[in-house]
C-alpha cells in the first residue's frame, strides 16, 4: 500500500474501533466514537504514548481519500468488513 502524508483530520481518530485499552478509555473505543486523546486540532495529546494499534496505523491514499468525509467513509467500511460474525 503506498503511504501518504497525514492529514490531520482525525477521521482515523473516529472511525476505528479500539478494542485494547487506551488513555483515558480503559474499554478501548467503538467505530465512530472520537477518541478522548484527540484534541480540538485533531492531533493526538498522548502521541509519544498511544497503543500500539495507533502507532501501528499509517495513513494511506486508498483508504484516507482526499477529505475527512472520504476517510471517514473507507474507514467505516474497512470496519464493517472486518466485523466478527457472532
Amino acid at each position: 500500500m503506498p503511504k501518504t502524508e497525514c492529514k490531520q483530520c482525525g477521521a482515523c481518530c473516529i472511525a476505528l474501533s479500539i478494542s485494547s485499552p487506551i488513555p483515558g478509555m480503559k474499554g478501548g473505543k467503538i467505530a465512530g466514537t472520537r477518541c478522548i486523546n484527540l484534541n480540538k486540532n485533531n492531533r493526538c495529546s498522548v502521541y509519544l504514548k498511544r497503543p500500539s494499534v495507533c502507532a501501528a496505523y499509517s495513513p494511506s491514499n486508498w483508504l484516507c481519500g482526499d477529505s475527512f468525509e472520504a476517510a471517514m467513509r473507507n474507514i467505516a467500511e474497512l470496519e464493517r468488513a472486518t466485523e466478527p460474525y457472532y
